[in-house]
């Protein structure tokens, strides 16, 4: 409201208060000079019949014919009571009259502090939705710039709105700045990782097709103990610190895709598809990416046909989720069984990936999915990437994940996709 309005509806209360109060004067008034007049007449009255006795009967007819006669309420120590007249006789249509203008006062007043007291509510209500929407507008990134409405009771409260709005699209321009500068210098490195791993990668190739050239008898030269001849026990080196040269450069390899993939992911280019995908097909697709793995550690994966279920989501990106996921199941459960089940209700459709193993440390649950963090038990070679990239993915398509502990042992993740 502007200050204009403001005094219109002071002034309204203030008019409507002085009608009722205006209204109750006047009662009290006209009662005051009823009573005035009926004692001022009492004493007339009661000189005369003191007087003359014999005027009494006379006086009683007149005020009969005045007053239209009313017997009621006789008072022994008053002459008029005694003759059964009280003051409200002696009022006539002046009470009347006085009695109708203190209710109409009376009525006016209340019917403009009922008008008053709306029109203010209506203002206000006008006042709070007006920033509601500015709010509303905020959230959405929409919001203008706030036009003044004059000085009330809201206007330190719009400013400070107003501040707050102001400030907030100021931190998240920072943040937005900062997070693509992040995302900006991830991809950079891991751009700059590539060159020397392609560089480490062919040197190794070279020294291993150069092998034979360096030592030519370790395949005729044999031996065991003190026998084994030098050369063999170089070549023996050789051949280890090759393969931890190839291990540490897979290592690498995975790391720098990974940090390409979360540069996308921080940058907002990474573009998720939103089709249809069925959640059984997604989990045995997963199983068969990583079966060499599940091979190589003799671990067996159960996937349980359960009917057809779809969810909203990217068929590639969500199954490589899915791998990290399973990926973690193994190496901490190597030799046993990775458990899969899905359920769908109106709301969500979960996913449930677990296995048998001793699950995870109590201290490890608060920060499974941060990036880079490695927990308690984990397995040798690993980066901390995988579960982090599992989380971005999921929750860029209207999902959560969790882990935690089963009752009964073992490793369990919880994945919702949420219908709307």
């Amino acid at each position: 409201m502007s200050g204009r309005k403001n005094i219109l509806v002071v002034f309204g209360f203030v008019l409507s208060v002085g009608l009722i109060a205006a209204a109750v004067s006047v009662l009290f008034a006209s009662y005051h000079y009823s009573r005035i007049q009926f004692e001022l007449l009492n004493v007339i009255c009661g000189e005369v019949v003191e007087q003359e006795p014999e005027t009494k009967n006379i006086i009683s007819a007149a005020l009969k014919e005045y007053t239209g006669g009313n017997p009621d309420g006789v008072a022994e120590e008053d002459v008029l009571s005694a003759l059964g007249y009280r003051i409200s006789d002696f009022t006539g249509s002046a009470c009347e009259r006085n009695l109708l203008f203190a209710a109409m006062g009376f009525l006016t007043g209340i019917l403009l502090f009922i008008f008053t007291f709306l029109y203010r509510n209506k203002r206000e209500a006008l006042r709070i939705r007006a920033l509601a929407e500015y709010l509303e507008q905020a959230n959405i990134g929409k919001a203008v710039i706030l036009s003044a409405s004059g000085e009330d009771d809201f206007s330190k409260l719009e400013d400070e709105i107003y501040k707050t709005v102001t400030f907030l699209y100021q931190t998240k321009d920072r943040a937005i700045q900062v997070k693509n500068d992040f995302a900006e210098n991830l991809s950079n490195i891991a751009h700059q990782l590539k060159t020397p791993i392609t560089a480490i990668s062919l040197s190794v190739q070279m020294l291993k097709r150069n092998a034979p050239d360096t030592f030519p008898l370790c395949d005729t030269l044999q031996g065991n103990g003190p026998n084994v001849h030098p050369c063999c026990q170089s070549f023996s080196f050789y051949n280890k610190y090759l393969e931890q040269i190839e291990k540490q450069l897979s290592r690498l390899t995975h790391l720098e895709e990974a940090l390409l993939v979360l540069s996308r992911i921080d940058s907002g280019t990474l573009q998720l598809q939103r089709d249809e995908a069925d959640v059984f097909t997604l989990l045995v697709l997963a199983a068969d990416n990583l079966q060499e793995l599940f091979v190589h550690s003799h671990t067996s994966v159960d996937i349980p046909e359960q009917g057809e279920m779809l969810v909203t989501a990217d068929l590639d990106w969500t199954m490589e989720a899915v791998m990290n996921l399973m990926k973690n199941c193994m190496e901490h459960n190597p030799g046993g069984t990775i458990h899969c089940s899905c359920a769908q209700n109106p709301l969500y459709t979960e996913i449930q990936i677990w296995d048998d193993g001793e699950g995870f440390a109590k201290e490890d649950i608060p920060h499974l999915f941060e990036r880079f963090y490695r927990g308690k038990n984990a397995c040798e070679g690993g980066i901390g990437i995988g579960l982090a990239l599992s989380k971005e993915i999921i929750e860029r398509q209207n999902g959560t994940i969790r882990a935690r502990n089963k009752p009964d042992g073992g490793a369990l993740f919880e994945i919702r996709f949420y219908s709307h």
